[in-house]
């Protein structure tokens, strides 16, 4: 659709808008100038005319989260309408609206092309303001030739993809918001597929909480849980080993520390393969025997002068042997995880080489509720380390997902002292220098650790229904994202407003719908129909049972 008085006849307010050769013209013009943001003043006759216009950009111009533009000598100036507001005294309709960025015009035809975000030139007061058509949103919104994947269609048209960029979205990470109900898990498969079909040979490892997303990536992707993880317990750092071991509080807890850290250095310098570290720390991942470990404290108890001083001792012995004769904590204090499988471990889950199976699901549904975020921790560490003792190697990007983030980065009022949102806050502030992209997908980014949601450079918010969560969303995004962003709760279902630096400029997209085999087992159960189902409870009861006895599936 072309908008240049050159090339085509001016629509006037009595001429039919479907009319042939009819092309619209100026609808409005610009009232107040600022730095991000100004005011425009549109003609509501226009308006009128344009809602019944064949091409859906022009008949939403004008329109809250619709965009405009405004010539500038040879350029155009993309701007989207945040707000409306009827002006009394004039009749005319006040617009808020934020600056996108700026277009070339091509000569012949007075269209838009060679977008690019940001602006060099400012309107002045009074430059007259324009509809954008279906073939400008085109030039907008071209992937071009970066890497990119497509993940939907670009809102009010039915046939403008919306693509992310796959270098930016995750060399400067990203975040799934969205309320339950909204589509959110099936989104984050959707985007995952994506990435996977584009990088076969990729490597990713997701944090799944309630194993939702096995049944998803059956096909491309390879699915570990507490049968088949077989995480040994010598790679957790002596933070880590201090939140499984020591369970006491206050000065206890500092005495429990010490103690468990003389005996654990020593159980790991009487290991052969310490024999060739140069300089051995508590947080060495060097292999040791469990046993070793409460030999040694048995040893220093016994070298008391006064058998009440030997509570400590007691209480860590007695942790340690509860957990190694608990079956729950099988696959990661198993005395079969003693051999030296670090590299094997890597290899396995970071997908080392990915053989066509370029993401690994993190099953921790099945782990015990006291240590899933040791587990999370020590897996999201692994990651991060990896990334910086190889370098000067090949370079072996990694993408970690966070399913149910605000469980493992909690804000300081939720905050449990626990070294797995440690260790997530340091991947999202300093993860791109090393090559760790961190992916966090959650329902309440109220509840995330501060700073962290800021440090995301692609936000993918889907309708998000409390009020404290949209503001802090929107607390997190640049001012011209803002007029997107006031839209959040009116979203439908697998709906997303999508900013940063993952897309050209901000974008709302209707996403793709997924085939059936590659969702995850997210779907609501549906009462009324399940309520009509009898026969088989007896039976169904029974194995429910059995598996709740043996804590196995």
């Amino acid at each position: 659709m072309d908008f240049s008085p050159r090339s085509a006849p001016i629509l006037d307010e009595g001429q039919e808008v479907g009319a042939p050769n009819a092309v619209p013209l100026a609808i409005g013009s610009v009232l107040e100038i600022a730095g991000s943001n100004s005011l425009i003043l549109l003609k509501q006759s226009m308006l009128d005319q344009l809602a019944a216009h064949p091409d859906p950009s022009v008949a939403m111009s004008g329109q809250v989260g619709s965009q405009i533009k405004i010539k500038i000598g040879s350029t155009w100036l993309v701007s989207s309408v945040r707000s409306l507001r009827l002006d009394s005294a004039s009749g005319s309709i006040v617009a808020q609206i934020d600056f996108l960025g700026e277009g070339d015009e091509e000569r012949l035809t007075g269209r838009l092309f060679n977008f690019r975000r940001g602006v060099t030139r400012y309107p002045v007061p009074g430059a007259e303001v324009f509809p954008v058509s279906n073939r400008d949103m085109k030039e907008i919104y071209a992937a071009a030739d970066r890497p990119h994947v497509e993940v939907g269609t670009v809102f009010p048209t039915k046939d403008i993809r919306g693509a992310l960029f796959i270098d930016a979205l995750l060399g400067k990470h990203f975040a799934l918001l969205g309320s339950t109900g909204t589509g959110k898990s099936t989104s984050a498969a959707l985007i995952l597929h994506r990435i996977c079909d584009m990088a076969p040979e990729g490597h990713i490892v997701m944090i799944d909480p309630h194993g939702e997303y096995s049944a998803a990536f059956e096909g491309n992707g390879a699915i570990y849980d507490v049968s088949n993880l077989a995480m040994p317990y010598w790679l957790m750092n002596f933070e880590e080993h201090c939140e499984v071991f020591v369970t006491s509080s206050g000065s206890n807890r500092q005495m429990d520390a010490d103690i468990l850290a003389k005996c654990l250095l020593a159980a790991k310098a009487k290991n052969r393969a310490a024999e060739g570290v140069s300089k051995l720390t508590v947080d060495s991942p060097i292999p040791y025997l469990l046993s070793d470990l409460t030999s040694l404290i048995q040893a220093e108890m016994g070298k008391l002068d006064k058998a009440g001083d030997s509570a400590p001792y007691l209480r860590l012995k007695t942790k340690i042997d509860e957990i190694k004769a608990d079956p729950r904590y099988s696959f990661m204090f198993s005395g079969m995880l003693v051999a030296d499988t670090m590299a094997d471990f890597i290899a396995r889950v970071f997908r080392l080489p990915g053989q066509g199976k370029p993401i690994s699901i993190i099953d921790v549904s099945g782990v015990p509720s006291e240590i899933t975020s040791v587990v999370v921790s020590v897996l999201s560490r692994m990651v991060f380390d990896h990334a910086i003792w190889s370098r000067g190697e090949h370079q072996r990007p990694v993408l970690l997902v966070c399913e149910e983030a605000h469980r493992y980065v909690p804000n300081e009022r939720n905050a449990d002292s626990s070294s797995v949102g440690r260790i997530l806050s340091r991947i999202a502030k300093e993860g791109r220098k090393y090559g760790v992209s961190l992916g966090l997908v959650t329902q309440r980014p109220s509840d995330l650790a501060e700073g962290v949601l800021s440090q995301l450079g692609t936000i993918i918010a889907m309708r998000l229904n409390n009020e404290r969560d949209q503001a802090f969303v929107k607390a997190a995004m640049p001012e011209g994202a803002r007029g997107f962003l006031d839209s959040i709760p009116a979203l439908r279902n697998r709906e997303a407003i999508i900013c940063g630096e993952g897309v050209s400029i901000p974008i709302r997209v209707a996403l793709d719908t997924l085939e059936e085999h590659k969702r995850p087992a997210s779907s609501d159960p549906l009462f009324s129909e399940l309520w009509k189902c009898t026969g088989g409870e007896e039976d169904s009861l029974a194995r429910t049972i059995k598996r709740w006895r043996s804590q196995g599936r």
